[in-house]
């Protein structure tokens, strides 16, 4: 039974990357073409685990996101703005 125990803990070590931080990205976001669109794609990304920081500018069409990379990627927080109707990329 020890030794079962162990090994669950080891595993759960070693699924979880050494590397995995918490990195900010900045997503542009095209389709916001009114005032109250940046509420609802802050609402999408902010309901994505891992996310613990959403600024949205309607202005500048992006937002910027901080995540735990350990808990969600790049690709999930796109998809998330996407379900929402506005579809992302990261901004170069």
């Amino acid at each position: 039974m020890k030794k079962l125990a162990a090994l669950v803990a080891l595993a759960a070590t070693l699924a979880t990357p050494a590397w995995a931080a918490v990195q900010t990205i900045t997503l542009s976001v095209p389709g916001m073409t009114c005032a109250a669109c940046p509420i609802t794609v802050k609402k999408a990304l902010t309901k994505v685990e891992g996310v613990s920081q959403v600024d949205v500018s309607f202005d500048q069409r992006e937002a910027v996101v901080t995540f735990d990379d350990a808990k969600t990627t790049v690709q999930k927080l796109t998809e998330a703005t996407t379900n929402a109707g506005y579809p992302s990329s990261i901004k170069q």
